[in-house]
């Protein structure tokens, strides 16, 4: 019995001994397949896919320039985890995929996604690829009319997708969680 008793406490000892696995606050998606790869172009006139990045830690978010509360406050986020990130920010790539190709040209997303940190790159398509690229990663975006044809507003999912360094799809951030979310989970996936 006491063998028995001994043996049960070494296997329950050796099966704490594994691995341990990230704590993330985001929702870890980890091993859903769900988002393809992108062809797009970025803010410079290069074109981009995910594999561009490799070697970095990759947070995507959908959105567009002339979005009133939830782009910019997600951007200021990213901007704010990058600086709790410090150096490790050099290992990062945000990219703000616009869902408003009609409206945001290469200049306006050079001006725009650029002030809210350097490294950060805007991404484009024409509207097929940025509809082809919305549902390869389930994003529902529609325009609602505005006061005049050009004051019109997008609805659009709020949420960030991030990458590893190797681009596979890891985390989902919920809108809102802000930028210690960010930077806390970035940098266990930088460690990673």
């Amino acid at each position: 019995m006491k063998r028995l008793l001994f043996l049960l406490l070494a296997v329950a000892l050796l099966a704490g001994c594994g691995e341990p696995k990230p704590q993330f606050t985001s929702t870890d998606v980890s091993g859903l397949n769900f988002s393809g790869d992108f062809q797009l172009t970025d803010h410079n006139g290069k074109p981009r896919t995910l594999a561009d990045f490799r070697g970095k830690v990759v947070v995507m978010f959908f959105g567009y320039t002339h979005c009133p509360d939830v782009c910019p406050t997600t951007m200021a986020d990213l901007a704010a985890a990058m600086k709790k990130l410090g150096a490790e920010a050099d290992r990062v790539q945000v990219l703000f995929v616009t869902v408003d190709p009609e409206r945001d040209t290469p200049e306006l997303l050079g001006k725009y996604v650029p002030a809210f940190h350097p490294g950060f790159l805007g991404l484009r398509g024409s509207p097929e690829a940025t509809e082809r690229t919305a549902k390869d990663f389930k994003i529902l975006y529609q325009k609602q009319p505005g006061q005049t044809p050009g004051t019109y507003t997008v609805d659009h999912s709020a949420g960030s997708f991030v990458f590893d360094t190797q681009g596979r799809l890891r985390l989902y951030v919920s809108y809102g969680q802000g930028p210690e979310v960010f930077a806390h989970d970035i940098g266990l996936l930088l460690r990673d």
